[in-house]
């Protein structure tokens, strides 16, 4: 039987992000994508012009008429506009304790735009983050979520990984994908320690949902049953290949998205 992902997050007009990078991730990692979605947004690549949030009832609506059908293997959040809708994903979550849930702390957009009401991010860090098998912030994220400066060595982010972990998550993706040098690292903190997952850096201007996109395939690799630090290691190299195929298809005249399918049409 195919492993079943569930997504809960903001639709993405342009179709780089949101629930449209989490559908195409599953998809192209042999994963059957649902969804609840928590926002529609009017946006491309060159940012958010329009939000609408629907009622916090049809947003747990959506959650419960998939898990009460399908055999979900696990979840991931992303999108999570106001602390009414957090409340009302976390409560439809109830029925499933066990699921392996990421939580992607999306705040910002990658053209700056706010995703989030200011009031909604302790609703999340109360509700979702002591549930959540992974939270993964970047480095503006974990900043914001710690009050700290942005981490600009491994030290700060282990640091900063650990101030998460305290809020209740069992483990922390500190993703330094926004940082310097020639590596990207992301580091792990978890209650085993800590681990660097590294690729080389990607030069390119297509990176628009990319945190959307290593969360989501985290997930599909949680629901075909890897462990966290295989599914994160996977997504990793998934996550990789796409930003550096996204080049070829130069779509957008901003950040433009990456090529979720670059294995599928290269063959």
């Amino acid at each position: 039987m195919i492993p079943v992902a569930l997504t809960i997050a903001g639709s993405d007009s342009g179709g780089g992000a949101g629930i449209q990078a989490d559908l195409k991730t599953f998809s192209a990692l042999g994963v059957f994508g649902t969804s609840s979605i928590t926002a529609l947004t009017a946006q491309n690549t060159r940012g958010v012009f329009a939000v609408h949030a629907p009622s916090p009832d049809v947003v747990a609506a959506q959650i419960e008429a998939v898990l009460s059908d399908f055999r979900v293997g696990a979840a991931k959040t992303g999108m999570l506009f106001s602390a009414a809708i957090i409340e009302a994903v976390a409560a439809a979550l109830d029925v499933a304790p066990d699921l392996p849930l990421v939580v992607d702390p999306v705040m910002i957009a990658t053209s700056g735009d706010a995703l989030i009401e200011p009031d909604a991010v302790a609703a999340m860090v109360t509700r979702l983050f002591p549930r959540a098998t992974l939270v993964t912030p970047n480095i503006a994220e974990a900043a914001a979520l710690t009050g700290a400066r942005m981490a600009d060595d491994l030290d700060a982010m282990e640091r900063q990984g650990e101030a998460i972990r305290a809020m209740g998550a069992r483990a922390v993706l500190m993703k330094g994908g926004h940082s310097a040098g020639p590596e990207a690292i992301d580091l792990l903190v978890s209650a085993e320690g800590t681990r660097l997952f590294s690729a080389p850096r990607v030069e390119t201007r297509h990176t628009h949902g990319t945190g959307c996109t290593l969360s989501a395939a985290i997930a599909a690799g949680l629901a075909k049953g890897q462990g966290l630090e295989e599914a994160i290691a996977a997504a990793k190299t998934y996550l990789t290949a796409a930003l550096g195929a996204g080049r070829d298809l130069g779509l957008g005249h901003g950040s433009g998205p990456v090529h979720h399918f670059h294995a599928l049409w290269a063959r």
